[in-house]
């Protein structure tokens, strides 16, 4: 079969890295993908947002399966396009529809429906313009530290978390006067939750599920957490917190709860579902849903997946997940994120990287790069992501660690603590 994969980051190239595997795949595509990409598969520069271009690819390449990796297609209806055109509506589209997407789209719209299906989640109002000095009275309410987060899609800078109320209503004020553009148009203010974070994937035809290898990631750029909130500076699978009472208690109170409410709400919903959780006291909280898979946990989540990938998202194409097999490697994975100067803030990009062919015991999978006369160059923030097996986390780390000093590039920088709090 022939399959097109939509994106060009990290997570893309390790979906695209599983995806080949698969003794079912003839041909793979990736739109517009990035230097890594281009060694399991074909690039194809085509926007994931420009359907119209990806329909002509689709029909003139005869693609059989579209995967969706990012969230912009997905909030931007490419779902539905493929479902309401004649010529593609029998192609499955891996991800939910345009309304299901507003599970990561609108915090607003999310934390609403955790409310009318009893899923646990904190304490929240949310907020426009027009309601600024409501906003505020809220925020007086609250105790320190205040959560603020922009109610759409920010690239993963859109959640704020303050200790003091003077600066919280400032940021409150500057979020709804567009500091992250249309996305904080309307602000969703929520109580802070104290507790251990991890992410919790899962594979859904609508009514069916698997549920995912687990795993953390580190957003801060600085050791121990300190510093600028990033798209993730590495990640750890399994996760030791995340045992099987925890696991059993994510399944009842979220998984299955979740999926019933998208099906009972008539919402189509055929992809992953990422939940950000937080343990408080033992227990399970939704930090937030997205509506693919996480990155840079996709680094870690596809090494422990050791079952066919084509043939489970072919389940969930076709309705009959209940039917794959899912086999998780007992192996820990790891990932260690390879990051520009100055991220997430200013940077430069077109550096020239070296050193791939030192690298020894990992897998490298790019998610800033481009080739450029047979030079592979940086082209974004996180850059290279370092992945490696362990027969336990201290071991796949100490690979990870090892092979990130061989990748070279001017102003390179990491992270050195990868799971230092587990």
């Amino acid at each position: 079969m022939n399959i097109l994969l939509l994106g060009s980051g990290g997570r893309e190239h390790a979906i695209a890295w599983k995806i080949a595997q698969s003794p079912k795949v003839d041909s793979l595509y990736i739109a517009p993908g990035n230097a890594g990409t281009s060694l399991v598969g074909t690039n194809v520069p085509i926007s994931v947002n420009d359907f119209s271009a990806i329909k002509d690819f689709v029909l003139k390449n005869q693609v059989n399966m579209v995967v969706v990796g990012p969230e912009d297609p997905l909030v931007n209806g490419v779902y539905d396009f493929f479902a309401d055109d004649a010529e593609l509506k029998d192609i499955p589209v891996i991800g939910p529809s345009k309304v299901g997407a507003q599970m990561e789209g609108s915090k607003d719209f999310s934390k609403a429906f955790m409310q009318r299906h009893g899923i646990p989640t904190a304490a929240y109002q949310s907020f426009t313009s027009a309601t600024l000095e409501n906003g505020i009275d809220f925020l007086k309410t609250m105790k320190a530290p205040y959560v603020l987060k922009a109610d759409g899609l920010a690239a993963g800078k859109g959640v704020l978390i303050i200790n003091d109320l003077q600066e919280a209503i400032d940021e409150l004020k500057s979020m709804l006067e567009g500091k992250f553009g249309t996305a904080s148009s309307t602000v969703v203010i929520e109580e802070f939750l104290s507790g251990i974070e991890c992410s919790v994937f899962v594979m859904t035809d609508g009514i069916n599920y698997k549920i995912l290898p687990e795993a953390k990631d580190y957003k801060r750029i600085g050791v121990a957490d300190q510093g600028l909130n990033t798209g993730g500076m590495g990640a750890v699978s399994p996760v030791p917190f995340a045992d099987a009472a925890f696991m059993k208690k994510v399944e009842d109170r979220v998984i299955i709860p979740t999926i019933k409410g998208l099906a009972s709400e008539n919402i189509i919903y055929k992809g992953f579902l990422f939940l950000g959780l937080i343990k408080v006291d033992g227990e399970p909280v939704v930090i937030e849903y997205n509506a693919r898979m996480g990155d840079p946990e996709t680094e870690v989540v596809m090494l422990r997946i050791q079952s066919d990938f084509v043939d489970l998202l072919e389940g969930v194409g076709n309705g009959n997940l209940q039917e794959k097999e899912l086999v998780v490697d007992p192996r820990s994975a790891v990932t260690v994120m390879l990051v520009s100067g100055g991220y997430p803030g200013e940077y430069e990009k077109g550096k020239v990287i070296t050193g791939f062919e030192n690298v020894e015991d990992s897998i490298l999978f790019h998610a800033g790069t481009k080739l450029k006369d047979g030079q592979v160059l940086t082209n974004g923030g996180r850059v290279i992501a370092v992945s490696s097996y362990g027969k336990d986390k201290a071991e796949a780390l100490a690979k990870s660690f090892a092979n990130a000093e061989k990748i070279r590039f001017e102003n390179k920088y990491f992270r050195s603590d990868i799971g230092f709090d587990l």
